[in-house]
């Protein structure tokens, strides 16, 4: 317990006197001003010395209001004494201040060791007292098996219960440290260096929480220096945000306040704990959120969006934790920058997702992609819905309005959304992303020359994107099978109006009509006729083949499937076509010139279709068959 005023009788003003002078001995034997050695020792490292010392801060306290010469002398010992118990104050502190290693403090349970204090204040037995006293300050901070120690502070409140689970307060200074910082408060409280006080606890403290925020890799940077920095860059600094952020609300921000209840509540200063908190948070917290702030008003640009709402995601989950630990009233500038930043992000995010539609409506790439392939753009854009999707639980909470189209803009597709309306807005807004992105890629289709490969482009694009909704579950629950049906159908009517556009000439070639004649010729066939027909035919496959084969489908199931549907139309009728004209070609002169390909060699040149091979791999393949 801590050491107790002397109690002084009626012996008079001669005990009194006495009893000051023994006091100011002690005080002028410390003054660091006049002693080598008081300069050299500190006071509080041995527990007899301490109850002197502060026994005779409460003797001269006494005495401050004498009056005549006593009052002069009084006041002199208690600036030498509260100069001695500043620096006492500040050596505890320093001493005892180290930063948390970060690396036990990501790894450790949420349990942790805290102290848990009561008060008997009716309790001034001075038998009790001492033994108490003598017991504390023989402990050196050790801990009870269960991982948390019970000391009798002088403390106006019960046990520091915490307000939520995920929060865990560790024993940032020793018990019996956290004791005599208590002491040392009370009295210069009491003699009127509040001011001091909390300034040199909240200098020394603030220096702690400065080199745990260096460990926890949180760089001292300006709004202006987060929003110079190039992205990679952000995207690294923003997970170790994320990260230390936690550990820096739940863990460092919570010990300190926890620390300042136990050191300055029992104090008597109104709010002083309060105080000393702020004195020595405000600055790293303000700090701390400066970062998130200068993300949430940055230049916006699609590639933020997912680390926005990684911030936003991890910001929601330790609000009821700031709320927690940044309840005082001297802390609501704390509490309302969070919620202010957690505002921005969201709105950040829809801004985002607003300007990525605009972007891909009006992504203005002109110069077809070679072979019919998948457009970047259409990888791009997949790619992104399906991590939206990953995000779904936030976004849903975020877009709460649907896609709307301006309707002076005619550069934008027609928006129906009867088919789906029992879809939500973030739902409604991925669908018009795939349509603004089919509209974008219907343009880009027209670039190509050959309108067999304008229908093959779009076939392979569109198909990617069904692939895409099928492959994230996420995604195709948002989607829907409707509007999923309604794609499949789209690229699957693409690969027929490339079939009619690319083979409709060469299977014309197989046709009867124009080959018979009502001359000599006795079977009725014009051999002159027949013999142009296969050599039209032989032409037109030839340079299908040709260019073909440097087309592009990149899913070989689809790859497949098109080819085999080629076949199925291309191979009866060339057989058929066979059977009812190669003898008149055989009988006559050089048949070979007509006859240039079996039915086999046919099958097996329209299985080189879409390979992107270019006219060398033809080659050198043809010459390794």
């Amino acid at each position: 317990m801590e050491p107790q005023e002397q109690a002084h009788g009626s012996d008079g003003d001669d005990c009194s006197v006495s009893g000051f002078d023994s006091a100011e001995k002690v005080i002028m034997k410390w003054d660091a001003t006049a002693s080598e050695e008081a300069r050299e020792k500190m006071i509080f490292t041995d527990p007899q010395e301490v109850k002197l010392y502060l026994h005779a801060v409460d003797e001269i306290q006494r005495h401050v209001s004498s009056p005549g010469e006593l009052e002069s002398r009084a006041s002199s010992a208690i600036q030498i004494a509260m100069a001695r118990l500043e620096d006492e104050f500040r050596n505890i502190l320093v001493s005892h201040s180290s930063p948390i290693n970060s690396d036990s403090l990501m790894s450790s349970s949420s349990s942790s060791s805290h102290l848990e204090v009561d008060e008997d204040a009716s309790n001034n037995n001075e038998e009790d007292d001492q033994e108490e006293e003598t017991d504390l300050l023989k402990r050196t901070g050790s801990s009870s098996s269960s991982g948390s120690a019970t000391v009798r502070l002088p403390t106006g409140r019960g046990s520091y219960s915490r307000s939520t689970s995920s929060i865990r307060e560790i024993e940032l200074i020793p018990i019996d440290a956290v004791v005599y910082l208590s002491w040392i408060a009370r009295r210069m409280v009491s003699a009127g260096y509040l001011r001091e006080c909390i300034q040199v606890y909240g200098s020394v403290r603030k220096s702690a929480v400065d080199s745990s925020f260096r460990r926890l890799g949180i760089e001292k940077l300006s709004i202006g220096d987060v929003q110079r920095l190039n992205w990679e860059a952000l995207e690294q600094k923003i997970r170790r945000w994320i990260r230390a952020a936690k550990v820096c609300v739940r863990v460092v921000f919570a010990s300190e306040k926890l620390l300042c209840e136990h050191v300055f509540e029992s104090v008597g200063a109104v709010n002083i704990h309060e105080a000393c908190f702020m004195e020595t948070v405000k600055g790293p917290a303000i700090q701390l959120f400066n970062f998130a702030e200068a993300i949430s008003i940055s230049r916006r640009s699609p590639e933020k969006l997912f680390k926005i709402l990684d911030l936003h995601d991890a910001l929601i989950e330790l609000l009821p934790d700031i709320e927690s630990v940044f309840d005082l009233k001297s802390s609501d500038s704390i509490r309302v920058q969070a919620a202010e930043i957690l505002s921005r992000l969201a709105e950040a995010a829809r801004g985002i997702l607003s300007e990525f539609e605009n972007a891909v409506l009006r992504e203005p790439s002109r110069v077809p992609v070679p072979g019919g392939t998948i457009h970047p753009l259409t990888r791009y854009v997949m790619n992104y819905i399906s991590l939206i999707s990953e995000y779904r639980p936030t976004l849903v909470d975020l877009i709460m309005s649907k896609p709307s189209r301006n309707a002076t803009d005619t550069n934008a597709p027609e928006m129906d959304f009867s088919e789906v309306e029992n879809k939500g807005p973030l739902a409604l807004h991925l669908i018009w992303i795939i349509l603004i992105l089919q509209f974008n890629l219907e343009g880009k289709s027209k670039y190509y020359r050959d309108a067999a490969l304008s229908h093959l482009f779009v076939m392979n694009n569109v198909h990617y994107i069904v692939q895409k909704i099928k492959g994230s579950t996420e995604l195709k629950e948002m989607i829907g099978d409707l509007y999923l049906r309604k794609l499949t159908g789209k690229f699957r009517q693409a690969a027929t109006y490339y079939q009619r556009a690319a083979w409709v000439k060469v299977l014309y070639c197989l046709r009867d009509e124009g080959l018979r004649t009502k001359g000599s010729f006795a079977s009725g066939v014009s051999r002159s006729a027949l013999r142009e027909r296969f050599k039209s035919f032989n032409a037109l496959f030839e340079e299908v083949h040709r260019v073909q084969s440097q087309w592009l489908v990149p899913d070989s199931q689809l790859r497949e499937e098109l080819k085999i549907s080629i076949l199925e139309k291309l191979s009866p009728a060339y057989r058929s076509f066979l059977g009812r004209f190669r003898s008149h070609i055989e009988s006559g002169k050089h048949p070979e010139n007509y006859i240039k390909i079996t039915v086999e060699e046919l099958e097996t040149e329209v299985l080189d279709l879409f390979e992107g091979l270019t006219a060398t791999q033809q080659h050198q393949r043809r010459r390794s068959e």
